[in-house]
């Protein structure tokens, strides 16, 4: 029996009621992207996710769950509903869960610590989680703290964690939601970072990050989400893969009916020293060059990878000893990418039905080839898992009687807050987000009217600085080791 504290829950997805979990991602961000690569909500298909993940939420320094993005997210101030547009989505697909995922890599772990070592803090944090939820209409919480323990946090974590959970489960439950996680796949996370007979308790879904496993952080080409270790890894890199990640999270405890084999709709990219040595391991000091719509390096989104591969010769590897592909292609800055396509995606999905786990998680579909530029289909990475987790079969779900609708009264007042328009867009060149050259602590959303340019003022959150590539606040470790915003470094 799957999912055991929701029995008492009606209309789970579609997918959960035939034996299949399929947990999709989405980054919001990807609306700001460009031209190919620009992804808003509608563009999701609802029918081929059980659970739809919208990343992301964040933690206020007055401990209630934060907006990060009020403009794309909420309607007040003009801005574009993301939320309720997102959530609106069920009407497509009446099984289907949307869920809030809250935290993420660049909000860092130390005010989560701070947050859930306080009782009091935590029940601000649930309370004002709850309240947000159900004004617009999501179905649960997932929570992507990464990570306890880790990046800032205390060892404390390992029991304020359970206790986080724990209160956020009863509270979700006793308004009809769900509570998923984000978790890694590291054995040096695992360790300090999770009880996982405890946290186990309380999940209904635990999604399991197998990926960056590897990357450019490290001095030399190998795949960051290799299912077996490669002939050629030895020590600690032998738990850098999916399968000891998923058998260390069952032999510490976790139920198998919960936990959802994570695979990556990116790849991880580097730069090679040379053209003599190509395959995993061969020396590669940089990360490779950032694609046109992600515009982050060290990475690739799989409809980046496969839109160069038709217009340019890749040479593409099928490693006997892998599972999953690598491609390099050196009149492209000697660039070398392990991903995923369609062939390794079934290869992984099917592990997960061997394995008797929930089922996959995406991260994340706008780097799916969403047009369908490369294979004749939109989503194929997506469709693949699909029909692997259905048996071959997919069920189109019903979608949701039309609602009646009341035409407004133009006599009546409105509630409609007036549009902030602050300073009229001189920090504007394109639209969405826009840096400040001289300070990385905040950006500006910029958007037009009969008017011209607007701009609306946002801060990065604590510990973040905003990324001009990757049009995100991005760790200020990170962000200053490269070299960025060298004004705002200590």
């Amino acid at each position: 029996m799957r999912l055991l504290l929701l029995l008492s829950l009606i209309s789970l997805s579609l997918y959960l009621t035939e034996g299949v979990t399929l947990v999709c991602y989405f980054s919001s961000w990807a609306v700001y992207r460009q031209e190919a690569g620009k992804f808003d909500i509608e563009d999701n298909d609802p029918t081929l996710c059980s659970h739809l993940i919208y990343a992301f939420a964040g933690l206020g320094t007055n401990n209630e769950i934060k907006v990060l993005d009020p403009y794309n997210d909420l309607c007040e101030n003009w801005g574009k509903c993301g939320y309720d547009r997102f959530t609106k989505l069920k009407e497509k697909n009446i099984y289907l869960k949307t869920i809030l995922g809250v935290g993420g890599w660049n909000e860092g772990s130390t005010k989560y610590s701070e947050m859930a070592a306080d009782p009091a803090k935590r029940k601000i944090f649930i309370d004002s989680t709850i309240t947000l939820l159900k004004k617009h209409d999501f179905d649960g919480l997932d929570m992507d703290w990464e990570y306890p323990t880790q990046r800032g946090g205390n060892p404390e974590d390992y029991v304020n964690y359970i206790s986080l959970l724990k209160e956020l489960s009863e509270a979700l439950h006793a308004e009809g939601m769900i509570l998923t996680a984000a978790v890694s796949a590291g054995k040096a996370t695992i360790d300090p970072a999770y009880n996982i007979p405890e946290m186990s308790k309380y999940l209904d879904v635990i999604n399991l990050m197998t990926y960056d496993l590897h990357g450019s952080w490290e001095p030399y080409a190998h795949h960051h989400s290799i299912l077996y270790a490669h002939p050629n890894d030895t020590g600690e890199t032998l738990w850098l893969n999916q399968d000891f990640a998923v058998n260390y999270w069952l032999e510490k405890g976790a139920p198998k009916e919960k936990m959802v084999l994570g695979v990556p709709f990116y790849g991880r990219t580097f730069r090679l020293k040379d053209e003599t040595n190509t395959g995993i391991y061969a020396p590669a000091p940089n990360p490779g060059m950032a694609g046109p719509y992600t515009r982050q390096t060290g990475f690739l989104g799989y409809n980046e990878i496969c839109e160069a591969q038709l217009t340019t010769s890749w040479t593409i590897v099928h490693d006997p000893d892998m599972n999953e592909p690598y491609a390099y292609y050196f009149p492209y800055n000697y660039i070398w990418v392990g991903y995923e396509d369609p062939d390794s995606v079934a290869i992984k999905a099917q592990y997960a039905l061997d394995k008797g786990l929930a089922g996959c998680m995406v991260w994340s579909v706008e780097t799916d080839d969403f047009h369908g530029t490369c294979h004749g289909r939109k989503f194929p990475l997506l469709n693949t898992l699909l029909e692997v987790l259905s048996g071959g079969i997919v069920t189109k779900p019903p979608t949701a009687p039309p609602k009646t609708t009341t035409t407004r009264d133009p006599s009546a007042p409105t509630t409609t807050t007036p549009r902030v328009t602050g300073a009229p867009g001189v920090h504007c060149s394109k639209m969405g987000p826009n840096a400040d050259e001289g300070d990385c602590t905040h950006y500006y959303i910029c958007d037009k009217d009969s008017s011209g340019w607007i701009e609306f003022e946002y801060h990065c959150s604590d510990g973040t600085l905003f990324n001009p590539v990757g049009l995100i606040c991005d760790w200020t470790d990170r962000k200053c080791s490269q070299g960025y915003c060298p004004n705002d470094c200590p």
